[in-house]
């Protein structure tokens, strides 16, 4: 197949974009040298290798195109002028530290929307400058991903991104089972088929009606919100990260309940309130209404479906398929394990309601809309973020593999989510190598102070493992956190999955 119908949520996120708010998914990749390398990285071999195994996934052929019928409408279609060196390109950073360089960098490059009229998509391989004293061979370097939000959700945006990985490229190169070809249909239905679709289409309205009503019940007349979490936007992008190791979150969870997803929300909820403090800021009162929400979005792509996809590069149901939970971070409770019990409350309640009901799954009713209505409405629905939510926070979940690319082993890998509309901060995660890496994404000019509140989710994480020693004082180690700031200098020219298990 060689066009398909933008799905109706990629349409919106295809039409929310503006030069201000970049609509793309990023993540930030920092490689090791080869084991036993006794030469330097070459860069060039690099980015050739970059090059070649984008150039083979198939989906990052595909541009949009606008179409006649539906009104409104887009399509995917293969750019039959691709080019990937369009797309690919080296980066090479000032001598200094290398983490710092190249997430300060990171945060440059996601200030720039994608360009349109081509496949959108961009990579980078960020090559830091040979330091005095370096070992030969022994120099790191990063691979920026940018995807546009419209041409993957969370969970396909890895299953595209990790194609550029040794062990995926590789089981792509040996060659995957192909799929059995679908019968041929008759294009008019049978009479079961139209009372089926009758009844499927009548439970879709009566669903999103219920959303629709829930999102009413939850809009927030008072739009002034938290300080720190809503700002105009400026164009810029900061990134700041934090390393939290994975057992100490499994120790807390297996002391005091819940999951480990609940345990990350909560750290969250506390480091917002420790910097929240530090900046002097008021804090809400003891009351959950006025706690500031998170929108957690929720994957309702199987992984099994994303594995198969793969290979394909799209397809049938490549579209995003996502859904959101809406959580009240607990910052006004001082206490850390009341914290993490109302947060458990609550996010066992939206489990039980499931995530295709209550105002967090308001992403369902993009597909009850016409495409016209996606494409004139968006400035609107870009601006009613603030209504719903006040900070994303969400994760994309990797392979449990050892990963490497041309022999050079993943270190660390951080994620980072777009902001919406008049909000400041959005929090990625995701685990590897036993350690969960978070990806602070701010506003440059509304949130300067970004790298306090990566040690607070340190700090944060800390106190509740303290909790969890029989007799005093946990010995905690704690990973370092880094502040990534983007270069201010430079005009402006990706969620989500579910939470780690």
């Amino acid at each position: 197949m060689t066009t398909e119908l933008l799905a109706p949520l990629d349409l919106a996120f295809w039409h929310l974009e503006s030069p201000e708010h970049p609509m793309h998914l990023g993540a930030l990749a920092v490689f090791e040298a080869a084991p036993g390398a006794r030469t330097g990285v070459d860069d060039a071999a690099l980015l050739d290798l970059l090059a070649t195994r984008a150039a083979a996934v198939p989906r990052l052929r595909m541009l949009v195109r606008d179409v006649l019928l539906p009104v409104g409408g887009a399509a995917w279609s293969v750019d039959e002028d691709f080019d990937v060196r369009r797309h690919v390109r080296l980066v090479e950073l000032p001598p200094g530290d290398f983490a710092d360089e190249a997430s300060r960098l990171a945060g440059e490059l996601m200030e720039r929307p994608l360009e349109r009229g081509i496949p959108p998509w961009e990579m980078y391989v960020l090559a830091g400058a040979p330091t005095e004293g370096e070992a030969p061979g022994g120099r790191p370097f990063a691979v920026l991903v940018k995807l546009h939000h419209a041409l993957a959700d969370g969970m396909r945006a890895v299953a595209i991104g990790a194609g550029i990985f040794d062990q995926i490229a590789d089981a792509r190169a040996a060659g995957t089972r192909r799929a059995r070809p679908a019968p041929p249909r008759s294009w008019l239905p049978g009479p079961w088929q139209v009372a089926d679709m009758a009844r499927n289409r009548l439970g879709e309205l009566g669903r999103a009606l219920g959303i629709g009503a829930s999102v009413v019940r939850a809009s927030r007349l008072d739009l002034r919100g938290t300080p720190a979490l809503m700002a105009g936007s400026s164009g810029t992008r900061r990134l700041a990260t934090a390393v939290l190791p994975l057992e100490d979150v499994r120790q807390v969870r297996k002391a005091h309940g819940g999951t480990v997803n609940d345990v990350l929300l909560a750290t969250v909820a506390g480091a917002l309130r420790r910097w929240m403090l530090e900046r002097g800021e008021e804090l809400p009162d003891r009351d959950p209404r006025s706690d500031p929400r998170a929108l957690v979005p929720v994957s309702g792509r199987r992984p099994s479906r994303v594995r198969q996809g793969t290979g394909a590069g799209g397809g049938s149901g490549s579209g995003n398929m996502l859904s959101a939970y809406l959580l009240g971070l607990p910052v006004s409770e001082p206490d850390p394990l009341s914290r993490l019990t109302a947060v458990r409350r609550s996010m066992d309640r939206n489990k039980k309601d499931g995530p295709s009901r209550g105002a967090g799954a308001v992403a369902v009713l993009a597909g009850q809309l016409h495409p016209l209505a996606h494409r004139l409405g968006a400035p609107i629905a870009g601006s009613a973020a603030r209504v719903l939510f006040d900070v994303l926070v969400t994760s994309v979940p990797l392979p449990r593999a050892t990963l490497s690319f041309g022999g050079c082993p993943l270190r660390e890998i951080y994620p980072m989510a777009p902001l919406a509309r008049g909000q400041s901060l959005a929090v990625g995660l995701t685990t590897y190598g036993g350690q969960v890496h978070v990806g602070l994404v701010a506003d440059g000019k509304a949130v300067p102070d970004l790298g306090g509140l990566a040690k607070n989710m340190n700090e944060e994480l800390n106190e509740l493992l303290r909790t969890t020693a029989p007799t005093g004082p946990a010995s905690v180690t704690v990973p370092g956190e880094r502040d990534m700031s983007a270069v201010p200098a430079v005009p402006a020219v990706s969620a989500g999955a579910d939470l780690v298990g």
